[in-house]
């Protein structure tokens, strides 16, 4: 397939064309954009949409963990941290740009914790099991490590009560950025991608089957063919159902999970940190963030919730209660104090977790339900493929393009040729470990080879290696770059997910705004008038946060 050129125009011009696709992809995050990799990677003419942005959605507001998830093994399944610790692998190879090695400690306390001494037994059991299931392919073992040694990745937590610790190694990765890569690699193959392009119907033939959909782009509607349709709308995958089966099915039950950003300097843990939660049971993650030239770090991130979300899919702020309950945790672990003032950033996502039987009013907890993800079939033949997680996604593209290949009569099984197992995304070949905390470092982990690109902007025009905000490390010429190159189109697309400006440190996203939007206005050719929408479109976004924080403590403290 010819490679396409990553501008939403071009991209427009494709789908305008009255050409019919082979295959479809409804859905631009994590799985929409694998499916969409996968089926150009087999040759097949590929389309995707996504109403909003690349990753707008669940993907960029996930924990941004590349894992098996030890959770799963103590809850049995086996076969799902089997998988999910392979395909860790597989990107780890393939994107190494923007996968990294994070290790991870439990920490062991002598009395009054979740994880006492006695439970610590079980749980090394647990830790081999996790090896040996697939643990061992990042090249290191699980170890035990005493009070000191433990006390040394995590300083400021309770040293009175620190018995020892567990030492353990998966990954992470910026969860948006990679979206957007897997996008540009897609058009790389000759796929056809376009955000901002919602659809609002689906098309069938004669016989009842479905033939493309209708999309709205930019105020207008037309139609796509498609020989296949692809629902990967994630939370959203019910309201397609719907346009395809004239009713919404209620089989996604959504679990919202948030996150919340301080600054490092305030708990000072060199590696991710398990903080057991006394009041359920469960665990949330102490994560360092932005790694500085002298092995400190910028901010660290802590979640994440798992509770149900009642209310809509596009409307689910981080509120004061989901704040309490984190800091609460957090604080259980920690000498020193953190105050709902020292937090920098929130998000919250909501997991398309599946219902056993649609329909169903939602039992137990959400953290108790499978992350298999399911592929099936409608009656008019549009694929769908719901749950699952980031970490497997290659994996659900792969199975879900395989059914869409029976749907087009023709072979399953991908070839070596065509697979995605060993397809290096772009940015991965010639890409080479620097020193993080540099700009070098920085471009390179968030680029990989193509920083080169990033780099020629700043030798043309040296003002564009300025940093976007005063102390952190995203520079000016980012944000050239992501509207030239990655379909930026708003402000929001550039401060939240091109770079994670906004979620490192809300304060220092708003005073940067004016700078980045007078840029990407030359950019994208914005006159005055849609200058200042786009401020206060992004002005209105971080004053909806603080105030359902706001709101909900009012609330909090008269209940």
């Amino acid at each position: 397939m010819i490679p396409r050129q990553f501008s939403r125009s071009h991209m427009l011009a494709e789908l305008r064309s009255g050409e019919p696709f082979d295959v479809l992809v409804i859905g631009g995050g994590i799985t929409g954009v694998g499916v969409a990799l996968d089926a150009a990677a087999r040759g097949l003419r590929t389309a995707l949409v996504e109403r909003d942005d690349f990753a707008s959605g669940t993907s960029s507001k996930s924990s941004k963990m590349v894992h098996g998830g030890l959770r799963y093994l103590q809850n049995g399944d086996v076969r799902l941290v089997y998988e999910a610790l392979r395909e860790r692998r597989r990107l780890m190879q393939n994107a190494p740009h923007l996968v990294d090695v994070l290790p991870f400690m439990i920490p062991i306390m002598t009395k009054d914790s979740v994880v006492s001494k006695k439970i610590a037994r079980a749980l090394g059991s647990a830790m081999w099991m996790y090896d040996f299931t697939g643990g061992w392919r990042i090249g290191k073992f699980h170890k035990r490590v005493n009070a000191k040694q433990a006390a040394e990745h995590f300083p400021t937590t309770n040293l009175d009560k620190l018995s020892s610790g567990y030492l353990y190694y998966d990954a992470g990765a910026d969860d948006a950025r990679l979206v957007v890569t897997l996008a540009r690699t897609a058009a790389q193959r000759g796929a056809v991608l376009a955000n901002r392009c919602g659809v609002v119907g689906v098309t069938t033939d004669a016989g009842g089957q479905t033939n493309g959909v209708v999309v709205e782009a930019d105020g207008d509607q037309f139609p796509v063919g498609a020989r296949v349709v692809v629902n990967a709308a994630g939370v959203w995958a019910d309201d397609v159902r719907a346009l395809d089966e004239g009713a919404n099915p209620d089989s996604i039950r959504p679990a919202k999970g948030v996150h919340l950003t301080i600054p490092w300097e305030k708990v000072r843990n060199d590696i991710a940190v398990i903080i057991p939660v006394r009041s359920d049971k469960r665990s949330l993650f102490l994560v360092p963030w932005g790694p500085q030239a002298d092995g400190s770090y910028s901010h660290c991130y802590v979640g994440t919730t798992d509770t149900d979300h009642d209310g809509g899919l596009d409307d689910h702020q981080t509120t004061a209660v989901d704040i309490d309950y984190v800091l609460t945790a957090l604080n259980d672990a920690l000498e020193t104090t953190i105050t709902l003032a020292d937090v920098t950033g929130v998000w919250s996502g909501l997991r398309p977790l599946v219902k056993a039987n649609a329909g169903d009013e939602p039992m137990g907890k959400t953290a108790d339900l499978s992350r298999q993800h399911q592929v099936a079939v409608s009656d008019s033949g549009v694929v769908r493929v719901s749950g699952g997680k980031l970490t497997t996604y290659r994996k659900m593209a792969e199975d879900t393009v395989e059914i869409a290949m029976q749907q087009l009569g023709r072979r399953r099984r991908a070839s070596r040729k065509h697979s995605t197992k060993r397809l290096k995304l772009i940015g991965a070949r010639g890409h080479r470990s620097t020193q993080p905390g540099t700009q070098v470092g920085h471009l390179a982990r968030r680029y990989g080879s193509l920083a080169a690109e990033v780099k020629a902007l700043i030798a043309f025009e040296p003002a564009l290696g300025e940093p976007i905000a005063p102390g952190h490390q995203y520079v000016l010429a980012e944000v050239v770059y992501a509207a030239r190159h990655e379909m930026a189109t708003t402000l929001s697309d550039v401060l939240e997910r091109r770079t994670r400006l906004h979620i490192f440190d809300r304060e220092a996203a708003l005073t940067a705004a004016p700078r980045v939007a007078a840029l990407m206005a030359t950019e994208l050719h914005w006159d005055m008038a849609e200058t200042e929408h786009q401020l206060d479109n992004y002005r209105q976004l971080c004053a909806a946060e603080e105030a359902a924080a706001r709101d909900q403590l009012a609330a909090h403290i008269t209940d």
